[in-house]
This record gives structure tokens, sequence and C-alpha cells, in this order.
């Protein structure tokens, strides 16, 4: 396999950020999730007005993996008042790694992980937290997997359906 480049992102790829968050959403969750729930997350949480709003936030940071030069996923990362929940100075919030399901299995989601770990770092944060829902069994085995320990529990309003996410945090120092 190549190597996989993560590279920061700025408004000028807007369009590609809202295609790739879209459609690893959709991969993630569609098969547990009604179509209408579903189709109303996508639509207001990815518009195009959401991610400008988001991508110029400078407490938010948005980073693409590339492979062969094609987008392949991303991951956003909150700082501060960004955050969706604790607003900790001292912390960072994962607040999404996706990667398209054909590429799932090839490390890319770690690379992801490892860069919000080095960014974390870098800024001199005591730990990293994030919020998965209890049912993304991939993901919480990945997040167990990278140290991350259940802290608390929040809802996550999908459309209508609410869901209960794990709180999970990494203590960096």
């Amino acid at each position: 396999m190549q190597t996989v480049e993560i590279k920061k992102i700025g408004l000028s790829e807007i369009q590609e950020l809202q295609r790739i968050g879209r459609q690893t959403f959709s991969e993630t969750f569609a098969d547990v999730n009604s179509e209408e729930n579903l189709n109303q997350y996508l639509t207001e949480k990815f518009s195009i007005e959401k991610l400008t709003s988001e991508l110029t936030n400078s407490h938010s940071q948005f980073y693409f993996a590339y492979l062969h030069n094609d987008i392949v996923g991303f991951l956003k990362v909150n700082f501060a008042e960004t955050q969706t929940e604790l607003k900790d100075k001292k912390a960072l919030e994962i607040e999404r790694i996706y990667v398209l399901k054909e590429f799932h299995g090839h490390k890319i989601g770690q690379l992801l992980y490892e860069k919000a770990v080095q960014i974390a770092n870098d800024s001199n944060l005591n730990y990293i937290w994030l919020g998965v829902w209890e049912e993304n069994h991939r993901a919480l085995n990945f997040y167990k997997k990278n140290g991350f320990v259940e802290f608390d529990k929040h809802i996550f309003k999908l459309g209508d359906d609410e869901q209960t996410d794990l709180l999970m945090k990494l203590t960096l120092k």
C-alpha cells in the first residue's frame, strides 16, 4: 500500500469535505437508521453554510487523508469553546474520524487518530475526548484499543431519534 498523506484543509476544499462527509456518514449509519433521519442529519450537518462556519472557525481544524491523490477519509478536531460539550481549554475533542468503507482495515483511521494525538501534544493539552454511539462497536473497539476510557454519556439526536453516545477520554499527561 502506498503512503497515506494527512493534510490540513481549508475553505477551498469545502465541496470535497461535503462529499466525503455525507458519503462516510451514510456508509457508517444508513443500515441502522431511518432514511428520513439520516437525510435530515446530512442536510443539516453537511450543508455548505454549516461547513463554511466550521472551516472558518479558528478553533476547529479539518484534515483529509489522501491515498493515490484521492481523499479516503477525514478528521475534525475542536479546541476550547468550539467543543461540542466540555469546552475545556486543556482538551482536544475529536468530533469526527471517518474513512470510506472500502478503505476500512487499511490503518487510515489510525493515522487520522495519530494526527489528532500529535495536534493535542503539540498544543500542550492534557487530554483528548470524544463521543461515540454506543451501538458503533467498530469505533468503540478502535478507541478502547487506543487507550480511551468511558467517562460519561450524552444524547445524540439523529433526526427525531435520540441515541446514546458514550463520552470517552484519553489522558495525555
